[in-house]
């Protein structure tokens, strides 16, 4: 007989963010109040579920989310996604998870899906009122790229990237039209649809935010400051940053971050933890960048630093947000 809600901690998934996933999975099992909830470790790649329970690897059965261990049928209770990349953030899983009636305290089909779209995020942001960077969609069965209207257009600087992606995987700065089509090649080996982008001179500040019991809670932010060109996959993931929480704003611009984080929290329908990242310009413009509805979760992490910073612990996080799950059902 199960004891505890057994929450069922999705990591893995088909993208260069497998390993990223991890992290943030064992950190998360490790928050995870273990007096009220039981945490498993659930790994998916490449169509294969396997569940991590007592030094066991066990087959998960989705008809019903269950596991045997050889003695006693365990059925999940909730599950938490830190599958980041596809298929966790595209809206696969959590289309997975509705249709198993699974509840989970991350974002839903539409916004997960919405947001890992850059361009059509921006879009949508844009119609908010809050200014965004130019930029060109290209999709892998376009027949011709202008590279000189590209430039035209955006000006140089400007980035190449995947349009459905993360972790800054296949991100370049570019400095001159001859590096385009090399870098446009290489983002299409991630994606069907690139993305050039106009580059913002400025400050790099990126904010959390989760609602829990009713309540949006928005995080101190935190200025990133790359040793590299920009805030690529080392920056992220290999200490080549310094990230600088709470970050020395004035307090308009944060009070304006903060506004925009409840119009788009609310316009993208988000639910759980959220990190929106942003540019300060010179002018002390905020311009709009991406929403990660999965934010990184290890130790080392930002959104850990922000829940720190504004007197809380992960655990007391996750207790609420997964709390309010079992409140719905």
């Amino acid at each position: 007989m199960q004891n505890k809600p057994i929450v069922a901690v999705l990591a893995g998934g088909d993208s260069g963010e497998y390993d990223i996933s991890l992290k943030s999975a064992n950190m998360i099992l490790k928050a995870i109040d273990s007096e009220l909830f039981e945490p498993v470790l659930v790994l998916y790649r490449a169509g294969e579920w396997a569940v991590h329970f007592a030094e066991q690897v066990l087959s998960l059965d989705l008809n019903d989310w269950s596991f045997y261990d050889g003695e006693q049928v365990y059925t999940i209770n909730l599950a938490y996604n830190s599958m980041h990349g596809i298929p966790g953030e595209d809206g696969s899983i959590p289309a997975l998870l509705d249709l198993a009636g699974i509840p989970y305290p991350n974002s839903g089909v539409l916004a997960s899906a919405l947001t890992m779209n850059k361009h059509l995020s921006k879009q949508a942001v844009a119609s908010l009122g809050i200014p965004v960077a130019k930029d060109l969609l290209y999709r892998f069965d376009d027949s011709i790229i202008d590279v000189d209207a590209m430039v035209e257009t955006l000006g140089l600087p400007l980035f190449i990237k995947p349009n459905n992606g993360g972790s800054s995987l296949a991100t370049f700065k570019i400095k001159s039209a001859e590096q385009v089509a090399e870098a446009i090649e290489a983002a299409f080996e991630v994606d069907q649809e690139v993305l050039a982008e106009q580059f913002m001179p400025g400050r790099e500040i990126t904010i959390g935010a989760f609602r829990a019991q009713d309540e949006l809670h928005i995080l101190p932010p935190t200025e990133i400051v790359p040793h590299n060109e920009f805030f690529d996959y080392e920056a992220k993931y290999q200490g080549k940053s310094d990230e600088i929480t709470p970050a020395n704003i004035p307090a308009q611009v944060l009070e304006r971050m903060q506004n925009h984080v409840r119009s788009i929290y609310r316009h993208f329908n988000l639910q759980g933890l959220v990190r929106i990242d942003f540019m300060l310009s010179t002018d002390q413009t905020l311009y709009f960048m991406e929403v990660n509805t999965l934010p990184g979760f290890s130790a080392q992490s930002i959104v850990p630093q922000q829940i720190r910073a504004a007197g809380m612990n992960e655990t007391a996080v996750l207790t609420q947000l997964l709390n309010d799950c079992l409140d719905q059902e």
